[in-house]
């Protein structure tokens, strides 16, 4: 049995963080390209530092002239996710900062092993849920991510117009009988434009916020606010430290609440199974917990490049399984294809739905209407239940 009583720490950042930035640019060519063509290959990677962004890695459409046509937009791309995000700094300015694209045509090498529906590469992916949240995930890194979110709207809403785009937020939760139950601590720093601004006026603006996000009993007495304890935080974003694609890969899954495989997501078309299998991990371990055959859930798959099927799958329900491991292993397998063709048809992966991935988190949302997100739906429960 898993310990009960502990204090766990999940941190989040904004999408104004330099990582973050870089994924977004990332998954915006992405999207650009399955906008295009369902098929496209993408692996984009984006550097990000003062006044500059560099966008490197490998791309190809079936149809090389148009190819050639996108690849002059790319830059334009960039731009857009930067002012979207707010960056309108004198050295970082979504219109004057340059902008080098260095993206060259995917592989042949590469296709070879994508080409006839197999893995892309090798790798072990892991997917997560537990029940001490509605969207079953852990709870510290889905309030961080909240909290995040939140100030961002108010930031973009024009009500918080002293706010800068660039963010972090850390909470540390106390669980009593495996239930969290109190903030025991809460870090924020966040960017402001002010430098008169000092870190109680930055308290006395983010707190209304971070109390509307978390659970009133959460927070106590005793918990220990630090708001941007070093003091002034008026140089942000790639102007304060350089960013790069896909550092930010547990902040992007469960905050350190379980294993990771270490490959990270954004600027990825689902062709990769560092993506698009981790993606049905989660999808079929929030199934297992949605169906009630464990409270704690993960699942492994791994592949090799060139294979389809994948080589394991593995289950652990850390003691609060109502049906023994090795069923819940031979359920998920049966619920769903997991080849890489299989998890891409199933969970409609073949299309421009990974920006709005890259901030944020990629798990704990809710379905999209458009099929963003697919991966969050619990519409495997019956089949699960009935396989066990």
């Amino acid at each position: 049995m898993s310990r009960q009583n502990y204090v766990f720490t999940s941190e989040s950042v904004s999408e104004g963080h330099p990582d973050k930035l870089c994924d977004q640019i990332s998954d915006a060519v992405l999207d650009a390209l399955l906008a295009e063509d369902p098929n496209a290959r993408v692996a984009c990677e984006a550097f990000a530092t003062t006044g500059m962004v560099m966008i490197g890695g490998e791309i190809g459409l079936d149809d090389k002239d148009r190819l050639s046509h996108y690849m002059n937009g790319i830059s334009q791309i960039a731009r857009d996710v930067i002012r979207d995000i707010g960056y309108e700094q004198e050295k970082f300015h979504w219109n004057t900062c340059k902008v080098l694209n260095v993206l060259h045509e995917q592989s042949a090498h590469i296709w070879q092993g994508v080409k006839n529906d197999a893995a892309g590469d090798q790798g072990i992916m892991f997917g997560y849920a537990v029940d001490e949240t509605p969207e079953l995930m852990p709870a510290p890194i889905q309030y961080s991510h909240a909290i995040l979110r939140r100030l961002a709207e108010a930031r973009k809403s024009g009500a918080e117009p002293l706010l800068g785009p660039d963010a972090k937020s850390q909470l540390s939760l106390r669980y009593e009988n495996g239930r969290p139950v109190e903030v025991t601590s809460l870090v924020l720093s966040h960017q402001h434009k002010d430098e008169s601004q000092s870190s109680d006026d930055i308290r006395a603006i983010v707190e209304p916020y971070i109390r509307e996000v978390l659970p009133a009993e959460w927070l106590t007495e005793n918990t220990e606010w630090w708001v941007n304890p070093t003091g002034t935080f008026v140089i942000g974003g790639p102007d304060g430290d350089a960013g790069l694609t896909g550092r930010k890969i547990i902040v992007d899954t469960y905050g350190g609440a379980a294993p990771h495989g270490g490959g990270a997501f954004s600027g990825k078309d689902p062709t990769k199974v560092d993506r698009s299998a981790a993606y049905a991990a989660r999808y079929l371990a929030k199934n297992v917990v949605a169906a009630g055959l464990a409270s704690r859930c993960v699942i492994q798959v791994s592949y090799a490049i060139g294979v389809a099927k994948p080589l394991s799958i593995y289950a652990d329900t850390f003691g609060t399984g109502t049906v023994p491991e090795e069923q819940i292993e031979k359920a998920v397998a049966q619920a769903m294809d997991l080849t890489p063709k299989g998890i891409r048809d199933h969970l409609n992966l073949n299309r421009p739905i990974y920006r709005r991935t890259s901030a944020y988190g990629h798990f704990g949302r809710a379905p999209d209407a458009d099929g963003g997100f697919s991966w969050e739906r619990t519409d495997l429960v019956d089949a699960l239940r009935a396989a066990v």
